[in-house]
């Protein structure tokens, strides 16, 4: 494999850490943006280059991308709420701000690294890349990512060769970020402190472990067609089956206490008029909710079609992060 001028958003964040080290293990010279040189310990490599600035630094943009081949955009806004417009300003200027630096730069290919959220649920079988959403957005981090993929696509018009890759659930070893919350739920059950079922455990979702989910995104790059999505997932799975999951690997079976959606509803619009009112920033919105009265499986089917993705199931999944989480000090 021929060495590789690369160019990294997010890179102190969960999947950006793995990839940045990936990449980096494999020879390529990478190029990491971080808002503060104080997070340079995260990043300690001979392969990695580290540029302080963010999504709005139009110099540090321009000075990252000279004699760059190819552009990995994973920084977003991804919390639950925000007082201001994070999430637009950062989810959809800073898209066009990475992506107007890389055609500048002459940049070969982009891939930005979006949410199967953005797709919208399941209503006719698993969700997929064609899939016409048929609900509105649940919450503003769908809503903006799906305007960043719009804004991507006027970018592809101009000729910039651009991937988008939908994630699902990313779960598995790093760092223990709200990105990575898949996993702290893993930890939680093992040890005997989680208490809840999320309504009555039959919602479905798609979880992919850390490790596909950074193989599906150089795949996409090396692979995946100019103004194509790629779903990069694993196993879909019920509440009650990924529970189950863990349950069977560790051979503790714990009680769940089912918590009608109901009532998850009346404390995530409890939560929001707190946020509004006062700014108490809240663990759940009523739109949270509402996203999972809805079946979020997906199909990969395109993905292991035309990259040669192939991801592990859920099981050895959980297998791997259980492990992890037992070897090391992070909890």
């Amino acid at each position: 494999m021929s060495q590789k001028r690369i160019f990294i958003t997010g890179a102190t964040g969960f999947i950006g850490q793995q990839l940045t080290q990936r990449l980096a293990d494999e020879g390529n010279q990478v190029v990491a943006l971080i808002r503060s040189l104080s997070r340079q310990d995260e990043l300690q490599h001979n392969n990695v280059e580290l540029i302080e600035g963010d999504l709005f630094s139009s110099e540090a943009l321009d000075r990252a991308m000279q004699n760059v081949d190819e552009v990995y955009h994973l920084a977003a806004f991804a919390k639950v709420w925000a007082a201001d417009n994070s999430f637009h300003r950062i989810n959809v200027e800073g898209t066009e701000n990475v992506l107007e630096a890389a055609k500048n730069a002459g940049v070969t290919k982009v891939v930005i690294a979006s949410t199967a959220g953005a797709i919208g649920p399941a209503i006719d079988g698993p969700a997929h890349e064609e899939t016409t959403r048929e609900v509105d957005f649940f919450n503003d981090y769908e809503r903006t990512k799906y305007q960043s993929e719009q804004k991507a696509l006027e970018y592809v018009e101009q000729g910039l060769h651009i991937v988008i890759a939908n994630l699902t659930r990313v779960y598995g070893p790093g760092l223990m970020s709200t990105s990575n919350s898949v996993t702290f739920l893993i930890d939680q059950y093992a040890r005997g402190k989680w208490k809840v079922m999320p309504g009555d455990g039959t919602s479905n979702g798609n979880y992919v472990f850390i490790d596909d989910a950074v193989n599906g995104l150089i795949l996409a790059l090396d692979k995946g067609r100019s103004g194509d999505r790629y779903i990069i997932g694993g196993d879909n799975a019920t509440y009650e089956q990924f529970f189950d999951t863990i349950a069977q690997i560790t051979g503790k079976k714990y009680q769940l206490v089912k918590i009608p959606y109901g009532v998850l509803l009346g404390v995530g619009k409890v939560q929001l008029f707190m946020a509004n009112s006062f700014g108490i920033a809240p663990r759940i919105t009523s739109g949270w909710v509402r996203k999972f009265l809805y079946d979020w499986s997906v199909s990969t089917e395109k993905a292991r079609k035309e990259l040669g993705y192939s991801p592990r199931s859920l099981e050895d999944g959980v297998a791997n992060t259980l492990k992890w989480l037992r070897t090391t000090n992070n909890r």
